[in-house]
């Protein structure tokens, strides 16, 4: 009986590349496994036959070979026919099926990466401690010119007492006699392997005899500690600043973490932000729209700046101050500053006011043009109706 092709076992094309055969060799011997079919013959001789077909086309020059001559260029002991049906059994094998099978279970199956940290982790006894945050409102002066902050942050921090290694002044921790201070413990279950947790020492791989009394074997303590935080010029709402080594104490020793400074503005009484842009909105009375004039605005350094009003301005007409804006971050840029005017309707007139505007209203006909072409537009738009 003439041997099946290797591509067409593993079921991918001639020039499929090695992720590809591997992806494809991994599908099929997790359903082919024996252990998967309760010592099926079938099963048993197609697993064998997707190894062998593995074994030579994840080989480059057993693949050659393979692609020029096919089955006969390892006839007569010349390649993985000489290994008979027992061909993908060896070390390659073992290599391939705890791919498999870590892939499937990860660390339940004590995968080789998860071992290696967890046995890191134990033989020290040590974690690292916890990030924290703290919440810092400023206002957007502060913003502007930047600062340098006070915070009180309450955490944790490494014992005094025990230098942060949990035990007695003038003892150490010892390494755990169960796990070795690998920090867990493997049983085997016919072909699986499971790990978990060493009951002895609680996955830290140390054992403290005789505690610290002070921080009762944890290596830490709850302090509050006064820090100094710069604030750079430019920052926006929701910047984040990172204390490197800041943050919790880590267990019995373990690096500390970091403390993340989220900053917050408060809302200004003149100015709107955009980015690097600030926006100011002034009211100015009827008056100076309709003649013009000059008005004076606060910039966000605290200073002044004249604006000129021209003669007929319009509600909502915008002035560009440029570079009166934010800095921006880690630059030498700033932005610019937009002045809106509003123009305010007077309120609580006199007698003699009243009659100046009727007065005023009468002779003003074409003084409005936009008010006089809506009315316009309107008064057409009813006659369409009636006609």
């Amino acid at each position: 009986m003439s041997k099946r092709d290797f591509y067409e076992i593993l079921g991918v094309a001639k020039g499929a590349d090695e992720k590809a055969l591997k992806t494809a060799y991994r599908n099929l011997a997790k359903k082919y496994h024996p252990d998967a079919n309760h010592g099926s013959s079938e099963t048993d001789a197609k697993f064998k036959e997707l190894n062998e077909a593995y074994d030579v086309l994840k080989d480059p020059q057993k693949r050659a070979a393979y692609d020029r001559f096919g089955h006969q260029a390892f006839e007569n002991g010349r390649g993985p026919g000489a290994a008979g049906a027992g061909a993908g059994f060896g070390p390659d094998f073992n290599s391939s099926m705890s791919d498999i099978f870590e892939d499937l279970f990860g660390d339940f199956m004590g995968g080789q990466r998860g071992r290696q940290a967890r046995g890191r982790a134990g033989a020290q006894g040590a974690q690292r401690g916890s990030d924290l945050r703290y919440n810092l409102e400023i206002n957007l002066t502060e913003a502007f010119t930047g600062k340098t902050a006070q915070v009180r942050v309450p955490s944790s921090v490494a014992c005094d007492n025990c230098k942060g290694s949990g035990a007695k002044p003038g003892t150490s921790p010892t390494t755990c006699k169960t796990c070795g201070g690998a920090g867990a413990v493997r049983s085997q279950s016919g072909f699986f392997t499971v790990e978990r947790a060493c009951p002895t020492c609680g996955g830290r791989g140390q054992i403290i005899a005789d505690p610290c009394q002070v921080c009762h074997g944890q290596g830490r303590t709850n302090k509050e500690r006064n820090l100094s935080v710069n604030i750079p010029a430019g920052v926006e709402d929701g910047t984040r600043i990172r204390l490197a080594s800041e943050g919790e104490a880590g267990l019995r020793g373990g690096p500390t973490g970091d403390l993340y400074i989220f900053l917050s503005l408060r809302p200004h009484e003149f100015f709107q932000r955009e980015g690097a842009d600030l926006f100011c909105k002034v009211p100015i009375s009827m008056a100076t729209a309709s003649l013009g004039g000059e008005i004076e605005v606060p910039t966000i350094d605290g200073k002044r700046a004249r604006v000129s009003i021209p003669e007929g301005a319009q509600n909502g007409k915008q002035f560009r101050l440029k570079q009166k804006g934010m800095p921006v971050l880690r630059s030498s840029q700033h932005g610019d500053m937009y002045i809106q005017v509003t123009v305010e309707t007077p309120v609580n007139l006199t007698r003699k006011q009243r009659e100046l505007l009727k007065e005023f209203d009468t002779d003003s006909h074409h003084n409005s043009p936009e008010s006089e072409g809506f009315f316009a537009k309107a008064k057409a738009f009813w006659d369409s109706f009636s006609s």
